[in-house]
């Protein structure tokens, strides 16, 4: 187990420092960011001594090094715009994207697998046929797309919820939330529907397919055969079975969620990390998107890492196949 662990660490260590190249020569070979950031009339002094304040006078290699050096002490850099540590200002804005992908997520379960359970029960009939057909529409439909449509029915036709911003907050334990009051939770409604669309897809399709392997299990046919009745059938000994590998999807896709959902935050205006980014990628921020997708790789290598090892636990097949090789 000790050998698995280190190796799996070292996997991800290497996986992180990979990214870093690969992220700060991307973002930092194109552009320059002083040509937004200073007055178009600034003289040439002015320039020189704003990129030597930002250290973009530096080589490349140079400034990856002191990029490097500080990473390692926990410091990704301060903004260009906003002068503030990079990921003091990333975390101001998790809480409200940790909201929208939470709120998501008990969507995309609390829909997406009693709809998966019914399709697989009934898969020739019009409601499993229609919730497949839904399904691959929140699969083939843009997700921008989706959110216009959201805003353009509810909002505007309808005029039933707000079409972008967050709404009234409320500060608990130092943190602001939306969901605890009314006008934040109706801010709240359609990103998180946009959000939770795909993933509500992917759930669906899952739960359908497992529902359909245990339906033919012997332990299923012997409880039927036990006379139990249907609803206790499905309640007790088909939806656990199938929750097993939907808690795995569920725990992979939170990281995406949380990481990806800068489509959602720009489309309805939703002050979460995703708009911070498109707002860093407009100003050329460098330090802040650098920060931002250092941080989404940590999020995802960890997660995979504590899969990967809770696997290990579960079925030592998996570790032992990982010493062999």
């Amino acid at each position: 187990m000790i050998v698995y662990l280190v190796r799996r660490v070292g996997q991800s260590l290497f996986a992180i420092v990979a990214m870093a190249i690969l992220v700060f020569v991307g973002v930092y070979a194109i552009g320059n960011p002083v040509d937004i950031l200073i007055n178009p009339e600034a003289s040439q002094a002015e320039i020189a001594a704003t990129t030597a304040r930002l250290g973009l006078d530096k080589p490349l290699w140079e400034q990856f090094l002191v990029f490097a050096g500080n990473a390692l002490q926990g410091d990704l850099g301060d903004s260009f715009v906003y002068g503030r540590p990079a990921v003091e200002i990333i975390l101001d804005r998790l809480p409200a994207t940790m909201e929208l992908a939470f709120f998501a997520l008990i969507l995309s379960v609390g829909i997406g697998v009693p709809l998966g359970v019914i399709a697989g029960l009934k898969p020739d009939g019009i409601a499993g046929k229609s919730i497949m057909a839904g399904s691959i529409l929140g699969f083939s439909l843009p997700n921008f797309w989706q959110g216009m449509i959201l805003i353009l029915v509810f909002a505007v036709l309808l005029g039933w919820l707000p079409a972008g911003g967050r709404g009234e907050t409320v500060d608990v334990l130092g943190i602001r939330v939306s969901f605890l009051t009314w006008d934040g939770l109706r801010h709240l409604i359609l990103p998180a529907i946009n959000l939770a669309l795909f993933k509500m897809s992917l759930i669906i399709r899952l739960a359908r397919a497992n529902t359909r392997e245990v339906m033919l299990l012997d332990y299923v046919k012997f409880a039927r055969a036990k006379g139990l009745s249907h609803r206790r059938v499905v309640m007790v000994h088909i939806l656990k079975n199938i929750m097993i590998p939907v808690v795995t999807i569920i725990g992979l896709e939170l990281g995406s969620m949380v990481a990806f959902a800068v489509v959602t935050e720009t489309v309805f205006a939703w002050p979460g990390m995703g708009k911070l980014l498109i707002d860093s990628i407009n100003l050329l921020d460098r330090p802040l998107i650098v920060a931002y997708l250092m941080m989404t790789v940590g999020i995802i290598v960890t997660i995979n890492l504590v899969v990967d090892v809770c696997y290990s636990l579960l079925d030592p097949r998996v570790r032992l196949s990982e010493a062999k090789g």
